[in-house]
């Protein structure tokens, strides 16, 4: 199997976000099992904003997306996402990202269901601010309505207290990082990447395609769905 973890943080260099912290711990657990796992930063690359599959033919000079990044998504089993919060959401670099796999989402595999269908998501949070639950939610939703499977508790994180204060990571003046005590973010990472882990072993003959092969109703086969009175 194979894991693409891509870091959203507003930080020019990964090695300095805090949130690459915990996704780096998410993915050691990973590897540790047999995956192969894969960190992206994207601020590492040119990804204009836009819901087309390659924005240099909507006015962009440079586009990393399809040459250099979509094809590490479309062979990646699993997908977990890692954001900082900012006044409670994700990070706009963030949300680049889902307009870009929503730019491909027209696209299908050779069943003729969205080509995120039989891969799984989750999602990494950190921050000294309030949002976990929320920016996950809206993650986990985007992903789900995409095509991806999202199994149960596929998001971690960590906040501190709220207000200015440390980040994730950070060190302490009496030894050790901020946050590598917390039980609950050390739990929740953990069983995260298990079922992330568990569920894409499952899906990897890929989903059934009866009801759900988007060429069939283009041919006008509706699967058994009739409004009433209906009688075509």
């Amino acid at each position: 199997m194979t894991a693409l973890f891509i870091n959203t943080s507003l930080q020019k260099r990964s090695d300095d976000s805090h949130t690459q912290v915990l996704l780096t711990a998410a993915g050691d657990l990973m590897a540790g099992q047999g995956v192969a796992v894969e960190h992206l930063h994207l601020l590492d690359h040119q990804v204009p904003p836009g819901i087309y599959p390659d924005m240099r033919e909507h006015g962009w000079d440079r586009d990393d997306w399809p040459d250099l990044l979509w094809p590490k998504l479309r062979e990646a089993d699993i997908l977990v996402i890692g954001t900082p919060l900012w006044l409670g959401e994700e990070s706009s670099v963030c949300r680049i990202l889902i307009e870009r796999l929503y730019a491909m989402s027209g696209m299908l595999n050779d069943k003729g269901q969205s080509i995120y269908y039989g891969k799984v998501g989750g999602c990494v949070i950190t921050g000294n601010e309030d949002g976990i639950k929320h920016t996950a939610m809206t993650l986990s939703f985007a992903l789900n309505h995409l095509g991806y499977t999202i199994p149960p508790q596929a998001d971690c994180g960590w906040i501190g207290e709220a207000g200015p204060g440390p980040s994730f990571g950070d060190p302490l003046p009496q030894g050790g990082r901020v946050g590598f005590d917390n039980d609950f973010t050390r739990r929740n990472t953990t069983i995260m990447c298990w079922n992330l882990m568990h569920l894409a072993r499952m899906l990897k003959p890929g989903i059934p395609a009866q009801g759900n092969d988007r060429t069939a109703f283009k041919s006008g086969e509706r699967f058994g769905f009739r409004l009433p009175g209906d009688d075509t």
